[in-house]
Formats: C-alpha cells, structure tokens, sequence
C-alpha cells in the first residue's frame, strides 16, 4: 500500500513507555509538528512507530490507533511527491478507475508532501486525534494524495472556523473533488455539451453547503454526517443555482424524497424510437422538469433534489428480465438508506449498480449492504479496525505471525472487515502455510459473508481454484456449483457471473463440441430467469467467442436457443438487443 511505504529517518528521543500508553496529548502533538519543522517529518516515524507499537502490546487499542495514525502522518508528510506520483499512476490503472477527464501527465516536484501544506493546516491535521482516526479510515489508495492535501489546505486557510466546525465535510470534499469526474458520471445517457462534468471550486462547495445547512435548509444536519456519507451529497454535478431551484419547486420532506423520482414526465418516445440520449440542450434540473424524460433522467432528477437538501443520495443502474433501468436511493429517516426508489420489482433489477464518488469504482452489494447496517459505527468495529491496521503494518513489515494474529483479532470483533480477512490471507500465503489451512480460512470467510453474495462468491472462486491447483477438481466444481444453486432466485446475478466463470473456462480448456454443450445446458437452466444480465454475460460472450472461431453458424443457432429460452419478444427491449447481436454475427 502506497501510503504505508516505509523509509529510514534519525533517531529521535523515545516517548516514555507511560505516555505511550494514553492517548496522545495535543500539546505532544504539537511538540512532535514543532520538532518536524526542524528536522523533517522522516525524522519522527521511529519513535511514532514505536509508541504505537508500545501501546498495542499492552491491549491499550486507543491509544495504540492514535499513535499508529500519527505514524502514518508522518510518512505522508516526509514521502516525495515525484515518488508517490508513478506509484499512485500504477494503482489507479491497476484498480480499473482512470478514465478520460483524467490528465494524462501530471506536474510533480521533488519535495515532500509536507510542502503542500501551511505549517498551521499541518499542525491541525496532526493534532486533532479524531479527525486523524476519520481521515485514515476514509483514505483508499487510488485517492490522489497530493490533491486531497492541497484541497484540505485551501478549505483550512480559507476559513479555520468554519473547518474546524465542518471537518467532516472538508474531508469528503477533499476525497471527491481530488480528481475530475468520469464523463459517464452520473449516467452516460447526456452529452458533455448537456451537461459538463467539472466540479466547483472546493472553497465555493464548502461554503455553499455550509449556507445550507446554517440556513436550516438541509434535512440532516452536515456537521453530523460522517464524510463517508456526505461524498454522497458533494457530488453533486447540477449547478448550485439548480440545487436552489429544488429547494423551492420540490417541497417533499425526507420521508416523501422518493416521490421526486415520479415528478419526471416518463417519454415513452425515446424508448419507442431508440433515443436514450437527452437531446433537449442544456441538462438542467428546470429543463428535465419541464421536458420529462426516462429512467436516467427521473434518477438523476430525485439524487440531485437529495443532495441539494444535504441527503445522500446514490444514483442506480441495473438489468432485470427485460431491460435495462436507472433508479435512486437515499439517506431516510433515522439515518436508514433506502436503495429502491423507482426500482420496478416485477422486473427484478437485481443488479444495481451505483459507483463510489471516492474511487470511482463500483459499489459493491457488500458495500450497500454495510452502509445500510451501519456497523462500522459500533464500539466493536472500533477495535476491530484497530487491530486490522496493526494487521496492515505488520504485513508490510514482513512480520507474518504478528500480521495474522492481529488479523485474526480484528475478524473475531467483527467478522464483516473484509480488510482483516484479507490480510490474514495474505500472511498465511507469505507464512507459506499448507493450502488445506488457507483452503480453512476461505471456508471461514465464506461463513462469515455468506449473507452477502458477492464476497460469499468471490472468496468460494478462491477456494476452488485452490481445490483445483491441488487436482481437487471434483471438489471445486462442488463449491462453484453450490453458488449457482444458492442465488438462481433472487441474487440470479450472482448465479449468472459465477456460470460465465464456469463457461469461461470450459471454452478454454474443452473442444468445441463440449463448449457448446456447457452453454446449452446454461440457457437451458439459467436463461428463463437470467434476463438482461444472463444476456450480457453468457449470451454475449458466447456469441463472440464463436465468431472468432469462424464459427458464425454456431453463434446464430446459440443466440436462437437463447431468445427461445428467455421468451425475449422482439418488440422488447432484450428483443431488439438480440437481433443487433443476430446482426453482428452475420456482419463482416
């Protein structure tokens, strides 16, 4: 992990084993900045490091996790930017987040990151324990570190009051607007002409939506929010003029939010004539109104309305038996997210998707899931995220017994920290352990998350491929049928992509006839209530793996069958999606 990379500085006086004990001190803290300003930050990392370590051998996680996060501070503020700029490069591309609003080459200097901050904006951001702790917990590392600093400086130096009474909202402002919003956000379905994708300045969104909530116009109140739910409502991409306007034609309290959704004209037209682009000019919240839409536009509509009101919102796309749809949730009463405005269930859109303004990557069902819970706000998540960054920084220093304790601790507090199982995976392979105890971890995993599809899925793949490397074969088609079988009702989403990995492999590994065969038996048992997704995944990919064969007779009797077997009539949606697909296939 890039933020945790490890560097040598001077040796510094120790910190009494007493005080380590405790809590760190904002006069020690501000000792410690003093101190950097003289010496550089490396200089401070083996005695934080030291404290933190001190305090987690006696059980003292508080105080541990306060030390261990001023550790982590310094590390940031002694790493050169034009060595964490490639790093960062690598990362990203690696996480499948870039995209093309990014720039394609950045300006780095040779200087520490210290250097983006002021000496007070520094002194703040390591001083205050419980913004240290929110700040740790929300970084990821695909956050374009340098950018989240510099943002952070200017809303400091901007205005420390203000800051100091909305850190939260500081934060989620830092970790969204840090790099350019993809041009599909929120949806793909308008044009860059329609509706451009830059955000505000960070110091003109802070003060605007401290204007709103100080107004009493927001229904939460922003300086209660935790900036892993307020990046749901700063990224917002309808001008603040608009988010004004809503404010004053859409009067639904926080209970009723979900109506907003049907105010928008459904335009049946542009189903009926293949429009699915807004084409009316400017894409604003007056204009959407005022023309109507579809199901892109109805969703984009009701976040907007959320956010302009201090709601987190998030914006859906899904399949389900006979199309594709858009659809919204938000942040209700009582802080309960609601995921299903507008989310048609005799469709069955069991495939939702939203993306996560931080990373720009999707958000999981997992990830919904756990928002939804709320557990990370326990007492109990609170020490198992402790343990979990010991469990970290073990790993990273090659400390493979201590790594999976620690992990082993942090999953025992709460079993849904992924973070912990994965590190625990990762030194148990670096223990070289035999793979029947990692085949044992997987298993307690798979236990752990098996209310939760994805992860159950992902973490039973790993374990058949283990099963398979050790010529488990029998054993490993076990395992992946059993999550077939599972989610054919109603996570059928999940029953399609583990049927496509199955299938992916068959076409690698099996001659043609065999090919054929496996996917027959796919539509045969999967197709009827597949829908869209099963039409993406297996129909799809099937059709082109024949066709680069040569084998276009095959691809149009395998796309027939399908057709058949899904009933997908060709006056609907997935109806004339078979046909282009019929067409491409005959295609030179």
């Amino acid at each position: 992990m890039i933020l945790l990379a490890l560097a040598r500085g001077s040796a510094q006086t120790a910190i009494p084993e007493a005080e380590s004990l405790q809590v760190p001190t904002p006069a020690r803290l501000a000792q410690i900045a003093a101190d950097a300003t003289r010496t550089g930050w490396a200089a401070q990392k083996d005695t934080l490091h030291q404290a933190a370590k001190s305090a987690y051998d006696r059980d003292r996680l508080a105080a541990a996790e306060a030390w261990l996060n001023a550790y982590k501070w310094s590390v940031i503020f002694a790493m050169n930017e034009q060595e964490w700029t490639p790093r960062w490069i690598r990362t990203v591309e690696q996480a499948g987040v870039n995209h093309a609003n990014m720039p394609r080459t950045y300006q780095v200097r040779s200087q520490p990151l210290a250097a983006e901050l002021a000496p007070e904006t520094q002194a703040w951001l390591f001083g205050h324990v419980d913004f240290s702790a929110k700040f740790f917990a929300l970084l990821q590392p695909v956050d374009c570190l340098p950018q989240v600093l510099r943002i952070l400086n200017r809303l400091y130096l901007w205005t420390p009051e203000r800051f100091q009474a909305y850190p939260d909202l500081a934060l989620a402002i830092a970790v969204v607007y840090d790099v350019p919003a993809p041009p599909d956000w929120p949806h793909a379905q308008v044009t860059a002409a329609s509706l451009p994708r830059g955000w505000p300045t960070p110091t003109t969104a802070f003060d605007w939506w401290v204007r709103q909530d100080q107004a009493g116009r927001t229904y939460f109140r922003l300086n209660r929010l935790p900036a892993d739910e307020l990046k749901f409502v700063v990224d917002a991409t309808a001008s603040f003029d608009d988010l004004e306007w809503t404010q004053v034609m859409v009067d639904y309290p926080l209970s009723l939010l979900g109506r907003a959704y049907a105010m928008i004209a459904y335009r049946t037209e542009r189903i009926a004539h293949n429009q699915p682009v807004w084409v009316n000019g400017p894409y604003t919240l007056p204009s959407i109104l005022g023309t109507g839409g579809i199901c892109v536009d109805q969703a984009y509509f009701a976040c907007q309305v959320g956010k302009a009101r201090g709601v987190p919102t998030l914006h859906f796309s899904g399949v389900g038996n006979d199309g594709r749809h858009a659809w919204f949730g938000y942040l209700g009463p009582d802080q309960k997210w609601v995921f299903d405005v507008g989310r048609y269930a005799e469709q069955r859109y069991v495939t939702g998707f939203a993306r996560d303004p931080q990373t720009w990557g999707r958000l999981s069902d997992h990830e919904l899931a756990f928002l939804s819970e709320g557990f990370r706000r326990l007492p109990s998540y609170e020490q198992s995220r402790a343990h979990a960054a010991f469990a970290a920084d073990f790993l990273l220093r090659g400390e493979y017994e201590a790594a999976a304790k620690a992990a082993r601790k942090a999953a025992g507090f709460e079993p849904r920290n992924v973070a912990a199982w994965e590190t625990l995976l990762s030194a148990e392979k670096a223990l070289n352990l035999p793979p029947k105890q990692r085949e044992g971890t997987l298993r307690e995993a798979i236990r752990a998350f098996q209310r939760y599809p994805s992860l159950e899925a992902a973490y039973t793949n790993r374990l058949a491929a283990s099963l398979r490397a050790r010529g488990e074969t029998s054993a490993a088609e076990v395992e992946e049928n059993r999550i077939v079988r599972k989610n054919r009702g109603d996570r059928s989403d999940v029953s399609v992509e583990q049927a496509r990995l199955n299938l992916v492999r068959i076409m690698q590994t099996r001659p043609l006839p065999e090919q054929v065969s496996a996917y027959n038996n796919l539509v045969d048992t999967l197709g009827r209530k597949g829908g869209t997704a099963f039409f993406d995944q297996v129909v799809v990919v099937f059709a082109e793996h024949l066709r680069q064969l040569d084998q276009r007779p095959e691809a149009l009797r395998a796309i027939q069958r399908a057709q058949q077997k899904m009933e997908a009539a060709p006056d609907r949606q997935l109806g004339r999606e078979f046909a282009r697909l019929a067409e491409a296939m005959q295609a030179n």
